[in-house]
């Protein structure tokens, strides 16, 4: 890979704690809880809910589930990130850093990494890794790799990789991952996806009067899908099950890891304990609002939902593992950074 690249391709992922000590997952609860985004309300408040409630209560816990997953390496959602990163590196000319919205590697600490390699950089690549668009996972993530970018004043160009939940390539490599899951018997799939407070979906309509106001408003074409999380994963479920040939009836979505009130249903949870008695036994879960396995795929469904189904009388329970370093999803992200070389950004960049 020659040192005097001009572009370069930013993998940005969720984050982790350092280790599983409850010391460090108590400083990463708090990074990622304070967000404005992730808690939208006034900062005081947040402040006192965040680190004199949530965070004192949750951090004990917290770490005992990452230990419950925590590999040699470390955190699965990094090590995944940096497997990612070297199975790119085979495929893409352009060189490939790594950030993360909370922990490290920061944005900053990203684009210096780059830079020291790569002096002559003109350009960034940003990737989120987050398929859809909502204020708590991609925009956040967005924001903040531009403020850095903004702060520090760096001379290259940063560009982002627009929310791909519709993607022909994306699309076909999420099938292509799920597949042979779907060729051994089953009952139903259910596509779990990463839950959000109504307020969200509302808060992002930029029309402001479209999201959880109008019947169906998922089904109903609107300019506020551009950055409606709920109609994103409704069209990425559809667009997988009809890739798949999965009759409407095999397959729903749900939403897990909610915090409190007013969040979007149904839930993951109650799903999965109601679903044996509506005579649903051989049960399939996805997980495509994660692109890498992590604690909320690898506990809270893999080891929690499981618990959950089986004890409700469930007979079997298989987690589909997320896109990690797929082939079809390297040969996605390749494809991407080929129609950007030839100049067709428009396709790809937001």
């Amino acid at each position: 890979m020659a040192t005097n690249a001009k572009r370069a391709l930013l993998l940005m992922n969720l984050g982790s704690p350092d280790s599983t000590e409850v010391k460090d997952v108590r400083k990463y609860l708090n990074e990622f809880l304070m967000d404005g985004r992730v808690i939208d309300i006034p900062y005081i408040v947040r402040a006192l809910l965040v680190r004199g409630i949530i965070v004192p209560f949750r951090a004990p816990k917290s770490a005992e589930a990452y230990r419950s997953i925590w590999t040699d390496e470390g955190s699965p959602l990094i090590v995944l990130t940096k497997q990612l990163k070297e199975a790119l590196q085979h495929d893409i000319e352009e060189p490939i850093g790594i950030a993360m919205r909370y922990g490290t590697p920061s944005p900053k600490e990203a684009y210096d990494a780059l830079l020291k390699e790569h002096p002559g950089l003109e350009e960034v690549v940003l990737l989120p890794l987050y398929p859809h668009y909502a204020m708590s996972s991609y925009e956040t993530a967005v924001e903040y790799a531009k403020e850095q970018h903004k702060q520090y004043g760096y001379s290259f160009k940063l560009s982002v990789i627009k929310p791909f939940y519709d993607d022909d390539t994306y699309i076909n490599a999420l099938a292509e991952s799920i597949k042979p899951y779907t060729e051994q018997a089953y009952d139903h799939i259910l596509f779990s996806y990463h839950g959000v407070p109504q307020r969200h979906i509302r808060k992002s309509d930029i029309t402001g009067c479209h999201c959880l106001k109008v019947e169906n408003c998922c089904e109903v074409a609107s300019p506020a899908h551009k950055e409606c999380y709920r109609h994103q994963l409704v069209v990425t479920t559809k667009l997988v099950a009809e890739k798949l040939g999965i009759p409407k009836e095999k397959y729903s979505l749900s939403f897990q890891s909610r915090l409190g009130s007013g969040w979007l249903q149904p839930f993951t949870d109650k799903r999965l304990e109601a679903m044996p008695g509506e005579g649903v036994k051989k049960l399939l879960v996805a997980c495509p609002a994660f692109i890498s396995d992590c604690l909320e795929t690898i506990e809270e469904i893999g080891e929690e939902g499981k618990e959950t189904f089986l004890h409700a009388g469930g007979e079997s329970f298989t987690l589909i593992p997320c896109l990690n370093v797929h082939p079809a999803w390297t040969a996605t992200i390749k494809q991407w950074m080929e129609e950007i070389r030839s100049g067709k950004e428009e396709m790809i960049l937001a």
